[in-house]
């Protein structure tokens, strides 16, 4: 049985480009272990022959929302059902990953019972398909020393995790903003570990554009990108890196060094982090951040305002 499961939702292997990115990364993926299995889900075009071609597992059925995209739900509950693993992990299509990605699993694993690992990627522009022969890796790495940019520390690439975290997960949809960091959000809630394993795990984002999205826009301007937010819980369940309670680093876990920056992010969410309340959370945030506070409050004015313009309440007459 794998000890760990990769699985993902790829687009549609129709645009030259993301098919080789796509390529790439899963090719990475097989090539790391005989421990890693790697779970494919969708049915999106070429998905299926890609898989047969290259090895990995198909499953075609996943939810979608209102507007054909998946589920996050519906992709970890499948991994689950499809998959043996003791430990799963979810990553973007375009991530190539090396051997550094499941020895840091099994690092965390001795430490931790439930934990969630992250961290940052680089990017590197990469326009052709891979030479995935012996020394594919350390090649790799070292066109990323001279090539690769560190990407900042916004969103999430990446998540590992023990097969029994994440199975009660709201519709949230993949590949739009605000789902990765209800995943972290969660993680902090539910007492597990969050590790950040920028430094141990390096994790490569094949560049490309936004074409394979609704009029080419950036995921996060796209209206999904606003209902994730919402549907996770509202702009307090926003959590980063900065939220990670220990580092790997140097085949070692960590706290994360105190600093006054830390000592009062862990203050302003105590109240959603430790009880769970909502309204002392909106509290925290308007006295961490007055200015904010008072923005975010004068945007829902207008909107409810906007809202009852245009549909007025009956009057009975």
């Amino acid at each position: 049985m794998p000890y760990l499961t990769i699985f993902t939702c790829p687009k549609p292997f129709t645009n030259p480009h993301i098919a080789i990115i796509q390529r790439n990364a899963i090719r990475s993926w097989l090539a790391m272990d005989a421990d890693v299995e790697v779970l494919l889900l969708g049915d999106e075009e070429g998905l299926a022959e890609t898989a047969a071609e290259l090895g990995a597992h198909h499953i075609r059925e996943v939810q979608r929302n209102r507007y054909g995209t998946p589920l996050v739900s519906s992709l970890f509950d499948l991994a689950r059902q499809h998959s043996g693993s003791p430990y799963l992990a979810f990553v973007n299509t375009d991530i190539l990953l090396m051997i550094d990605f499941l020895q840091s699993t099994r690092l965390a694993a001795r430490r931790f019972e439930k934990f969630l690992l992250v961290g940052q990627r680089y990017d590197l522009d990469v326009p052709e398909l891979l030479d995935f022969r012996d020394g594919w890796a350390e090649r790799l790495r070292a066109r990323c020393r001279e090539q690769g940019r560190l990407h900042p520390a916004g969103g999430s690439d990446y998540f590992i995790f023990p097969r029994d975290c994440y199975t009660h997960i709201p519709p949230l949809t993949v590949g739009r903003a605000g789902w990765d960091n209800w995943m972290i959000y969660w993680a902090r809630r539910n007492g597990w570990r969050v590790i950040d394993a920028t430094h141990s795990i390096q994790v490569i984002h094949q560049d490309h554009d936004y074409s394979h999205l609704p009029q080419g826009k950036p995921h996060y301007r796209l209206p999904e990108s606003a209902e994730n937010v919402q549907i996770g819980g509202g702009k307090r369940t926003i959590f980063t890196l900065q939220d990670a309670e220990f580092r790997m680093v140097s085949g070692m876990i960590v706290p994360i060094r105190p600093s006054w920056k830390k000592f009062w992010r862990e203050v302003e969410i105590f109240p959603l982090v430790h009880l769970h309340s909502a309204a002392l959370a909106h509290f925290t945030f308007a006295l961490f951040h007055p200015r904010k506070a008072w923005q975010e409050l004068r945007a829902w004015v207008a909107s409810r305002r906007s809202k009852s313009r245009k549909h007025p309440i009956p009057t009975g007459e």
